[in-house]
């Protein structure tokens, strides 16, 4: 199981896409993988959520916009949009929201 994202006192920013695959999901594993391995290496990047069960749904948090649009902008990251459009996704939508707040246990 994947743990909860740790992130630092608000506010930052949360990017979630959220997703319908279509059946052609060949290699889509391997990019996602890659793609958060990539996101990682990223100025900005402060965690990553991410589950499916029909609707896929990936929370990645950053610290300001700059870094969600270098992220949107990478080179490689562009690429697995792409091939995502064509291939692998039937339907999604990215949002992008300012946290404001967090509590939990």
């Amino acid at each position: 199981m994947q743990p909860i994202a740790t992130t630092p006192p608000p506010p930052y920013y949360a990017v979630i896409f959220t997703n319908l695959q279509t059946d052609n999901t060949e290699g889509y594993a391997d990019m996602a993988n890659r793609m958060v391995e990539l996101a990682q290496q990223q100025p900005g990047f402060l965690g990553i959520e991410s589950a499916r069960e029909g609707v896929g749904i990936t929370v990645s948090y950053w610290a300001d916009l700059e870094s969600i649009k270098a992220w949107k902008n990478n080179a490689e990251h562009l690429q697995a949009q792409r091939l995502g459009h064509r291939r692998w996704y039937s339907s999604f939508i990215t949002r992008i929201a300012r946290v404001e707040r967090e509590y939990g246990i």
